[in-house]
């Protein structure tokens, strides 16, 4: 079993804006990511330990600006934390293996699950599978 962990290499390779995201619990312009319309089939990791977060399968389009899932491939691998900053009541969400903020997760998306993941698209890369 995998052991996904912040890797010290990987977080001296990202971008200014991927490093704010993820390791100052930032947010990417609305609208911007990467991977907001990316139809690939495959499986989003976490860019710095790996670790996998979301299928392509349970991506869909919330029109928020952001990618959104219905949930996580493991529900264990996406930690939820209050967050009261900004003004707003949301969970936050972050990558159980190295803390790595990834987004927020709303009580507003389809079913089966009724959830929202909204993920800033600099936190995470597909792997095609």
């Amino acid at each position: 079993m995998n052991k996904y962990t912040k890797d010290p290499d990987k977080i001296a390779a990202l971008s200014s804006e991927e490093f704010y995201v993820t390791q100052q619990s930032g947010t990417e312009r609305p609208g911007t990511g990467k991977l907001l319309n990316n139809k690939e089939p495959g499986i989003y990791v976490d860019i710095v330990s790996g670790e996998p977060l979301f299928a392509s399968a349970d991506k869909y389009e919330s029109h928020c600006g952001w990618p959104s899932f219905t949930k996580p491939i493991e529900p264990a691998h996406v930690m939820e934390f209050h967050d009261r900053s900004h003004g707003m009541v949301r969970t936050e969400t972050t990558c159980s293996g190295c803390g790595a903020h990834l987004g927020h997760v709303f009580p507003d998306g389809p079913a089966p699950t009724g959830d929202r993941y909204c993920i800033n698209s600099a936190c995470i890369t597909l792997e095609e599978r």
